[in-house]
């Protein structure tokens, strides 16, 4: 009897030592993601303060942000590194946001930025708590959602040369809805323990966010532009 209460005592004390470290993986992802989130809006803010040139060379600075993301990508086990590649993506992603904000800003005026940030907060924080709440398992989702990105990268890079706005406003509408199952998809991922690096899963969920915020920025922007003409 006092073996088994030493090998049940032994178990106990590995579960319990495992539940802590996810909860500290979990928290440290979200400190990241915080991190990020402010690090993309500083960003943006230094971008407004050099517009014309943001806009200028906006493709320099996308250019830079899809570097940064490889850097990110590459630098996977390399603690500091990684930190760092985090940073410049992050930062670089919200300079690059700039000439779609002002675009916004223009057609729509400034609440309708504020209104998608909240859009975007709420669906974020409702897909989130689902993925917490539900007992469904989210991992047969995968190849779904990877076959759904590919589609709406194909048609977004047809788009870039038919520059169809109707075509766009799909593909924003489709982004929207994909990329917010991608946050429960994500979230689950994360509580089970799926990423190897907390900057992993943190920069999942940062490119979850950004992408539903850039959709609803552009339905936004293209419905107000409509509603003008």
């Amino acid at each position: 009897m006092s073996l088994y209460d030493r090998e049940y005592t032994r178990s106990y004390d590995h579960a319990q030592a495992l539940d802590n470290a996810l909860v500290s993986f979990v928290k440290t992802t979200y400190k990241f993601f915080a991190g990020s989130l402010l690090l993309g809006t500083l960003g943006a803010l230094f971008g407004f303060m050099f517009f014309e040139t943001v806009v200028t060379y906006k493709w320099v600075f996308f250019i830079a942000e899809i570097a940064a993301l490889f850097g990110l990508m590459f630098s996977k086990g390399k603690p500091g590194l990684n930190l760092l590649m985090l940073f410049a993506f992050t930062t670089l992603s919200g300079i690059t946001l700039v000439p779609l904000l002002g675009f916004v800003i223009a057609k729509s005026g400034v609440m309708a930025v504020a209104q998608a940030l909240g859009m975007t907060t709420i669906v974020f924080g409702v897909m989130s708590i689902y993925a917490i709440k539900t007992k469904s398992d989210l991992a047969n989702m995968g190849k779904m959602l990877f076959i759904a990105l590919i589609v709406v990268l194909v048609c977004s890079i047809v788009n870039i040369f038919l520059g169809s706005p109707a075509l766009q406003t799909i593909i924003a509408g489709a982004s929207a809805v994909l990329f917010s199952l991608y946050v429960a998809y994500d979230t689950q991922n994360i509580i089970r323990g799926a990423y190897d690096s907390p900057i992993d899963a943190a920069v999942a969920l940062y490119l979850d966010f950004l992408n539903i915020f850039i959709s609803i920025l552009q339905l936004f922007g293209l419905l107000g532009n409509s509603n003008q003409d």
